[in-house]
């Protein structure tokens, strides 16, 4: 399936999301030919009652304040959402929608549930607690772009594949099948030492699989020589001028909060790099 209704979330609080992010998911919408939709939610702080009593602070004055900032944050991100998207000439909509702080993950997730593919910022000042959600909780794959300036501006230069002979690897790879038809190189990367392969299949028998989709790959292997995954993956994509990541989410949940694994965790809470992620 291609990647035909995009999704982008944009944060109004406590920071805006930078204007860059926008900017890379317009280029991502453009390059697949892809309607795009943006969501920014206007949320409404709650404080707990025992913050209020015996407060000499006009806490309500300050709540209003930051709903009003964040108003604020949301209407000018989507305004330059549309700018941008008109100047490219891509098909768009923006949603401005209204929710208390505690709600915006779940309303991401329903929003994220009826797109091919949906685009979460994390920034790096604060965790990543709306991707998790996406992540974990859409069905969809999502790519999440780190806030921090990067670089050079988003392209589908060289992917790679994380590939660890996992379920979750194997259905990112399908769920990437779009971008990875995209892209000029494609490299497959596999870490060594690191935990127990499954190693009756090799990644040859995976790069086969991927020729019949007329994607040509370049075999990695990688050492972890005492390094976490998370450690060697970032490693590798620097050295190799890795444009995109693709790799398996993993986790679990444990009522609401979910427990993730240490790649997931190493790379979602500083990105270095675009990651598609799928569970």
């Amino acid at each position: 399936m291609a990647f035909k209704d995009i999704l982008v979330t944009l944060t109004s609080y406590p920071d805006p999301t930078p204007a860059s992010v926008t900017e890379d998911a317009v280029a991502i919408a453009a390059t697949f030919g892809a309607h795009l939709a943006a969501v920014a939610c206007e949320v409404h702080v709650e404080v707990p009652g025992h913050f209020l009593s015996g407060s000499t602070a006009n806490i309500p004055g300050i709540i209003a304040g930051e709903t009003e900032k964040s108003r604020n944050s949301a209407k000018a991100m989507l305004a330059a959402f549309d700018a941008a998207a008109n100047k490219a000439g891509i098909l768009h909509e923006a949603h401005l929608e209204k929710c208390p702080t505690y709600a915006v993950p779940d309303l991401l997730v329903d929003h994220a549930r009826l797109r091919d593919l949906t685009i979460v910022p994390v920034p790096e000042s604060y965790d990543q607690w709306y991707a998790e959600a996406v992540i974990f909780g859409s069905g969809r794959p999502t790519l999440v772009l780190p806030e921090s300036p990067r670089a050079r501006p988003f392209e589908l230069g060289t992917v790679a594949i994380a590939w660890d002979f996992s379920r979750a690897a194997a259905r990112a790879i399908s769920d990437a099948m779009p971008l990875l038809e995209k892209a000029r190189k494609v490299r497959i990367v596999t870490v060594t030492n690191e935990k127990k392969l499954d190693s009756r299949h090799s990644a040859e028998a995976l790069a086969k699989n991927l020729a019949r989709h007329g994607i040509d790959v370049v075999l990695d292997k990688v050492d972890a020589n005492g390094r976490g995954i998370g450690e060697v993956l970032e490693a590798y994509t620097v050295s190799h001028r890795i444009d995109v990541l693709v790799m398996g989410a993993y986790g679990h949940s444990r009522w609401r909060e979910f427990i993730l694994g240490g790649a997931t965790k190493s790379l979602l809470s500083k990105p270095p790099l675009p990651i598609l992620f799928s569970h």
